[in-house]
């Protein structure tokens, strides 16, 4: 608890921090016990906003840990066959180590193919089907979606052994709520996915110990839906409208409500958002020490 009745916080921010230093850390020794520079490739199609600050982000990280940065932008015309030219010389490039290609893409293009051709020892957002594939069975060398594994390393880091807890994971997306499950599943949870369909929703959420949400609806889950004690962990990232005609960002978890019957939960922001970037760095540095045939650092 946090001293005032209500939920432990689990600052994401903080914890993403310290992920990212020891990254720094690890990148340095192989650059210095194996000249190995860890490369991120980053491509950008079209002019979307609020991609423009992901990609300036990732970028500033990846840097920030010692790493090669590179990011193609290209025009929201380009068309498919092109975008998988390109794909494909990153792919044959021996320097890049991991190929990102920021979503959403423009219309005309299927984001299937674009995952699809983005070598799976490169794909550091773990969405290519070799990569869901093997998270799925259970093999450990997956390269996994970044949110889902940031979430399980908080939850991991608030409570410790995850074995035989309850958890409900509220939402499907290939993205979030299926890898979450698939990871959590792997760490021993009883785990159980819910969604628009879901027949007495706040019922299943109040059975769980673990709730993930991962839905995109600002304030779904209510206080009262949360079983006494439970962990939270807030995966929304919502613009909603504040005083003075501005935005303000809130999650899919009713905060205030939730923090009064939680055990930990995490905020938004400052929760769940610091840990997806900081886990896409993780994915490059393994990527490239398999690259290199050397063993994947235990971070």
């Amino acid at each position: 608890m946090d001293g005032t009745g209500g939920a432990a916080i689990i600052d994401g921010k903080a914890f993403a921090e310290g992920l990212r230093a020891r990254i720094g850390a690890e990148v340095a020794r192989i650059k210095a016990a194996h000249g190995l520079v860890p490369g991120l490739t980053v491509v950008l199609v079209g002019e979307d906003p609020a991609s423009q600050v992901y990609v300036r982000n990732k970028g500033k990280a990846t840097e920030g840990a010692g790493m090669k940065s590179d990011t193609i932008r290209l025009p929201a015309g380009t068309s498919e066959a092109d975008l998988l030219a390109l794909i494909a010389r990153l792919n044959a490039d021996a320097a890049v180590h991991g190929i990102l290609v920021q979503l959403p893409l423009p219309g005309h293009i299927d984001e299937a193919h674009v995952i699809e051709a983005i070598d799976p020892a490169k794909d550091v957002d773990g969405f290519h089907l070799i990569n869901v594939g093997k998270l799925h069975t259970g093999m450990k060398d997956a390269l996994v979606p970044c949110t889902p594994q940031g979430c399980l390393m908080l939850l991991r880091d608030a409570l410790g052994p995850l074995d035989g807890r309850s958890a409900l994971v509220l939402g499907r997306s290939n993205i979030v709520g299926k890898p979450m499950a698939s990871l959590l599943l792997a760490a021993n949870c009883t785990v159980t996915i819910a969604h628009s369909r879901t027949r007495d929703l706040a019922g299943e959420c109040a059975r769980a110990d673990i709730l993930v949400a991962a839905v995109g609806r600002p304030g779904m889950v209510k206080g009262s839906w949360i079983k006494p004690g439970a962990a939270v962990i807030d995966v929304g990232i919502n613009r909603v409208p504040a005083e003075g005609g501005k935005t303000r960002l809130v999650g899919d978890v009713a905060f205030e409500e939730a923090r009064a019957v939680a055990g930990h939960i995490t905020p938004v922001p400052g929760g769940v958002g610091p840990m997806t970037i900081a886990c896409l760095l993780r994915n490059t540095l393994i990527a490239a020490c398999r690259s290199a045939g050397l063993p994947a650092p235990a971070i």
